[in-house]
């Protein structure tokens, strides 16, 4: 049994320092007060740099286009001078998530894609490579039990204990992603799904770029601007516009989906920040290189996060 959480994961492409990369931090899926870009993180003075001791500042990074033409990519990617940021919070909805307090952190300049990797970019990546994602070779996945049909319901035995709603379906793949009677035929510009940590960095390294780092990623994510809960913003829906596909409702049994998708949304769907991405929340969660951890003081992998990765 695959034990990576990986059906609502997706790939999110990075260039830093002229060699391209990848991206994936855990998205919320449930609207409330606290929803925002944050991430771990301990309060303290001076700014550290987690990207480099000699980071280039700026207030507002630049965004400019960049294609890779390796792969006939449709999108562009956003270069993102770098900069000091606030990362974290003070107030985290989970505390076990290690999202609090906030700090200030540097990090240098990168290029990140504007959107999420789509199940057609992926396609290209497996066609070209042959490769086999690990929920194809373990043979099986986890997937929202509302999602699935009552056939593939019906022969489930299991659930995660902690979280009865996951349920482990045979057959659920990038391909399948709810299960073996379900495809993605007409789902090719979402993102791509069910992607372990490893599945994203072969696909990382085939374009010839990385995961970015969490850091960079919050940095990404967050547009700009500080002390807000949203990447626009502290309204939800300012002017009564929808800018993110969450569950609405109640979690998880009804889902109203007032943004329009019972499940994920094509990559391009809502409008970007000020940096010119989009789905940087909601959608799907993503992946960074960083490993995860509560304990962020003095380790190293506050300065070196693109070197410590859990394998």
């Amino acid at each position: 049994m695959i034990t990576v959480w990986c059906l609502m994961l997706v790939l999110h492409v990075v260039l830093v320092k002229g060699a391209f990369c990848l991206s994936s931090d855990d998205e919320d899926t449930c609207l409330n007060s606290d929803l925002s870009c944050g991430c771990s993180a301990l309060k303290r003075d001076p700014a550290k740099s987690i990207s480099g001791r000699n980071s280039l500042l700026s207030e507002k990074p630049a965004v400019a286009g960049h294609t890779n033409k390796k792969t006939d990519r449709k999108h562009h990617v956003a270069f993102l001078q770098g900069g000091e940021f606030i990362m974290g919070t003070d107030k985290p909805v989970f505390v076990a998530d290690g999202e609090a307090p906030a700090r200030r952190v540097v990090v240098d300049g990168f290029y990140i894609d504007v959107h999420e990797v789509s199940n057609a970019e992926f396609q290209k990546f497996v066609q070209s490579t042959g490769h086999k994602t690990e929920a194809e070779v373990f043979g099986d996945s986890f997937v929202l039990d509302s999602a699935l049909s009552e056939t593939t319901k019906s022969g489930i035995t299991q659930a995660v204990a902690a979280a009865p709603w996951w349920l482990p379906v045979k057959g659920a793949d990038w391909r399948h992603p709810e299960g073996p009677d379900s495809n993605i035929s007409h789902r090719m510009d979402h993102p791509v799904v069910h992607v372990s940590w490893n599945d994203a960095v072969a696909f990382c390294k085939w374009m010839q770029k990385r995961l970015p780092t969490e850091a960079e990623w919050e940095y990404a994510c967050r547009g700009g601007l500080e002390n807000r809960l949203f990447p626009w913003g502290n309204k939800w829906r300012p002017n009564d516009k929808v800018r993110a596909n969450i569950w609405e409702g109640e979690f998880p049994s009804s889902n109203t989906a007032e943004d329009g998708f019972i499940g994920t949304a094509p990559v391009t769907t809502f409008p970007p920040n000020k940096f010119g991405l989009k789905n940087m929340i909601g959608n799907v969660w993503e992946w960074t290189s960083d490993w995860w951890t509560t304990r962020h003081g003095n380790s190293p992998c506050d300065y070196f996060p693109t070197k410590q990765v859990w394998p």
